[in-house]
């Protein structure tokens, strides 16, 4: 079985990105499962039921979420019907959404969760300790799921590596996404997880974290008035990791950096 994590869909560029290469990647390697963060796929910031169904058209199976969750306000449409969006799972659990999703991918279950860290990050909604969110849901649901993903939206390196050896022997794929830069640490831990620190952003790389230096350079001290985020497009990249899981063991085999587009160097010809 191969599986497909792609990183944070910044804006339209991101969007652009997905929808130009998802197809050819499903063709090439005949991915079983695509799951794509989302969190930022509207403008940057949200999601929409527009930009919802334009991820669904390009190949998503399963999308992610993050601390932008309800950045904008008609997600909530989205959860009102039958739906693969999966929101943080250590929000209180009468927060509006559902924290996870399981699907079947052949004759295996597939189990998309989703962990906020709570190191440095700026939500509203209060959070749960991520580590013990996991381990509860993992104790109260592990025979419902044959495969389990969990997207670990953090600030800090060190959050997401430690929650990756914390699920070491307990997770298929543990992949790190909100930094929005590509990491070089995509391996197989010591139990058979794989991991990987930040998967990076499908987005337009000649920005700051996918918006404009513009914008961004008056978040930073410079003496200019705050000016609103807004969302580059200049160019056009998709980073994700493909992994590949022995159906009869259910253990990774394989974990690899997929990079296409511009700017940054590509993993892969199509």
């Amino acid at each position: 079985m191969k599986i497909l994590f792609c990183g944070d869909v910044a804006g339209a560029a991101g969007r652009k990105a997905v929808k130009n290469y998802l197809p050819q990647l499903k063709e090439k390697y005949h991915i079983d499962a695509i799951i794509v963060n989302a969190e930022n796929a509207a403008h940057g910031l949200g999601l929409t039921p527009k930009t919802y169904a334009e991820l669904l058209r390009a190949g998503a199976d399963v999308m992610t979420m993050g601390n932008h969750t309800f950045d904008k306000m008609d997600v909530t449409e989205i959860w009102q019907k039958e739906n693969v969006l999966v929101r943080p799972l250590n929000y209180p659990t009468d927060t509006a959404g559902k924290g996870f999703h399981i699907f079947n991918v052949g004759n295996k279950r597939l189990c998309v969760t989703q962990l906020l860290g709570k190191a440095f990050m700026n939500t509203k909604i209060p959070l749960e300790d991520p580590f013990q969110t996991i381990q509860s849901f993992i104790e109260t649901h592990r025979d419902e799921y044959d495969l389990l993903v969990v997207d670990m939206h953090a600030e800090t390196t060190a959050e997401k590596v430690a929650m990756g050896y914390f699920l070491d022997g307990q997770a298929t794929l543990v992949v790190g996404t909100h930094t929005h830069i590509p990491t070089a640490d995509a391996h197989l831990l010591q139990k058979g997880t794989a991991f990987v620190t930040d998967v990076g952003m499908c987005g337009d790389y000649t920005s700051v974290l996918g918006m404009t230096t513009e914008t961004a350079f008056s978040h930073f001290g410079l003496g200019t008035e705050r000016k609103r985020f807004e969302p580059a497009t200049n160019s056009s990249t998709l980073a994700a990791v493909l992994v590949e899981v022995n159906e009869k063991t259910l253990t990774p085999t394989s974990i690899r950096p997929i990079i296409l587009g511009d700017i940054l160097e590509n993993t892969i010809k199509l």
